[in-house]
């Protein structure tokens, strides 16, 4: 057997062992080579939005890139750590240290080809299915018909060939045998009982209280200031929870009798306290990383829906003209006549309001406002089917807009609620409620008043105009049209909400793609980094479990107490990471004052869903392994 023949079935032979690197580095490869079959699509070359597609997807294979290497060479790390005895065998055996760091760089390099080969094949399998998704959700006229992507393939395989080779050589140039005695002995050798700083553990808990509860409690734009300090505070008392608090809550449980000596809780708190601490660092960067995947894509998902979903609850008519402050009637007229023609070329049934805006002076001097009669609001209010009003005679009620996309501090109904309306008779008219509505979007509050009073009042200060269209339901292809006319003919003067919004999401779809994309990469790859460092203390829970079983551990106890040692070191990283990216996009809804609670469920709730299936097929495996070895 040569010694190439003997690094081969090194690799076979501990499959366990290598399964999840290679799933995680045939992903990785995946995924950049969708990114690669994007970028060198041949429908992207004449598309209106390429250079920034392009500038992008390139970004985003950068990022997958680098964090490949780290990923890559983290994974190893632990691959040889827990290989300890087995080099230690070799050394007995007269191997010397150039030929297990030969051996070491050969087993990387056949595991990186075989991994570069199956993500390009399997691209290639789902590359048409990806295909179609991306072309819904970057929302582009041009078709992403399958194409055979030779130059993706080369760009990946050179890329990742020459990545797994500069890990390789790294990590057989880095590697350094230890003594044999301590090579032999491996995960045998005794360990200290591990021991927390009560002062550590309390400046933790500080930490992460004072981090949360700043990200909760400031709005607007103190969000964006307290974020950096916000985020340094968070990371160093996550790191300390990890590797202090989790320890010394371990240990109070320990003392506590009543809760150690029951039932099994002695065999699950034996050792808890020693993975928790030997696990600390890798618990601490997968709730980092985990963190960041949930933020980001939490916060582009909800910064798309804050674009649309906001904007479409401020404008529910169809088509809104904005004249300018010095165009004069004829100016109007003639504008209003173009989009009515567009209209109908269109083929468009849709009906029109036109109001006269009048501002008027308040009770308090050098401020005006404007007053709209009640007849003409209900008019606009039936075009959107909203609620009418019929204020009282002597009464004036305040609208305001529906406050999807304002602040707290832009309300102006307060300020309306506490001043009147003076008649020309001298007659003063009170606010009686405040009504949220979005029938008219050219103030943010206004008042309504009873058409007879109406007639009362002194002469306007200022008269601007609103006139809008609202077409029927099942037009959406000729209100797009309409609307891309529109834009060109009347720029910044005609306003088209669906045509508009349509524009936000063709422009912000790449983004949104690309973000998701990364984020799924991270997230794949700290449930790696949680598989790795399970699977590597597999052999000394054997031998535990094993001379447990001698004195009467039965099956079903044995399944019990794996299960929630498992569950433990499985979810507690990714309980901190669902907690620190619930508070970050509270966070971020504080900051433009818009509830995020029901993206955040999604994104959140679907990663948790994802983590949980994941922990079920880990955990039967796991525990087939176990039962394996102690009741065969």
């Amino acid at each position: 057997m040569t010694f190439r023949q003997f690094a081969l079935n090194n690799v076979l032979r501990n499959k366990r062992l290598y399964i999840a690197y290679f799933l995680s580095s045939m992903f990785t490869v995946m995924v950049f080579f969708t990114f690669a079959i994007f970028a060198f699509h041949p429908a992207f070359s004449e598309a209106s939005f390429n250079q920034n597609a392009l500038f992008g997807m390139a970004v985003a294979g950068g990022i997958i890139y680098v964090f490949s290497f780290f990923f890559v060479l983290y994974s190893m790390s632990s691959f040889l750590q827990s290989r300890k005895k087995e080099f230690g065998l070799l050394m007995m055996l007269g191997a010397t240290n150039k030929q297990i760091r030969l051996m070491v760089f050969l087993e990387n390099i056949i595991i990186g080809f075989i991994a570069t080969v199956g993500g390009i094949l399997i691209g290639l399998v789902f590359a048409k299915a990806i295909l179609l998704i991306a072309e819904n959700i970057l929302i582009i006229s041009e078709s992403l018909n399958f194409y055979f992507p030779t130059l993706a393939i080369i760009v990946t395989f050179v890329s990742f060939i020459f990545l797994f080779f500069c890990i390789s050589l790294f990590v057989s140039f880095i590697l350094r045998t230890n003594k044999l005695t301590d090579l032999i002995k491996g995960d045998k050798q005794t360990k200290g009982e591990p021991k927390a700083s009560i002062f550590l553990s309390i400046i933790a808990a500080i930490l992460l209280i004072a981090g949360y509860a700043t990200a909760i409690i400031v709005k607007g734009a103190a969000v964006i200031y307290a974020m950096i300090p916000v985020i340094l505070v968070v990371t160093l008392g996550t790191y300390l929870l990890f590797t202090q608090l989790s320890v010394f809550i371990i240990r109070r449980l320990k003392s506590n009798k009543s809760i150690f000596w029951r039932k099994t809780n002695m065999l699950l708190f034996s050792d808890l306290s020693f993975r928790m601490k030997d696990n600390a660092r890798t618990f601490f960067m997968v709730a980092i990383i985990s963190t960041v995947a949930f933020s980001a894509i939490g916060a582009l998902y909800g910064f798309q829906s804050y674009l649309t979903k906001g904007g479409k609850d401020m404008n529910l008519y169809t088509f809104t003209y904005l004249p300018w402050l010095d165009d004069s009637e004829e100016v109007i007229e003639r504008d209003i006549r173009k989009i009515n023609t567009v209209l109908q070329e269109e083929n468009i049934d849709a009906q029109m309001g036109k109001m006269e805006l009048n501002y008027f002076e308040t009770s308090e001097k050098n401020n005006s406002v404007l007053i709209v009669r009640a007849s003409d609001y209900n008019y606009f209010a039936s075009l959107i089917k909203e609620k009418e009003l019929d204020p009282e005679p002597n009464k004036a009620i305040v609208v305001e807009q529906s406050d999807a996309m304002l602040t707290q501090e832009t309300k102006a109904s307060e300020g309306l609620m506490e001043s009147s309306i003076v008649l020309e008779d001298g007659e003063t008219l009170q606010p009686s409620h405040v009504v949220s509505t979005p029938v008219l979007s050219e103030s943010a509050a206004y008042y309504v008043i009873n058409d007879k009073a109406y007639e009362k009042l002194e002469t306007p200060v200022r008269t601007d105009w609103s006139v809008v269209w609202k077409a029927k339901e099942g037009q959406t292809d000729q209100v797009l049209e309409a609307g891309r006319k529109l834009n060109e003919q009347l720029q910044y003067k005609a306003y088209s909400v669906d045509y508009t919004l349509y524009e936000i999401e063709k422009a912000y779809g790449p983004i949104l793609f690309i973000g998701l994309f990364i984020g799924i990469v991270f997230f794949v790859s700290a449930g790696s980094f949680l598989y790795f460092r399970l699977f590597t203390d597999l052999d000394e829970e054997k031998r535990k479990f094993l001379s447990i079983a001698k004195i009467g551990l039965t099956q079903l106890e044995l399944k019990k107490v794996v299960n929630r040692e498992i569950a433990i070191l499985f979810f507690s990283p990714i309980v901190v990471a669902l907690v620190h990216g619930a508070v970050a996009l509270t966070a971020l809804s504080h900051l433009f004052d818009y509830n995020l609670t029901v993206e955040s469920t999604l994104v959140l709730g679907s990663f948790a869903v994802i983590q949980i299936l994941y922990f079920i097929i880990v955990r039967y495996f796991y525990v087939k392994q176990v039962k394996r070895l102690v009741f065969r």
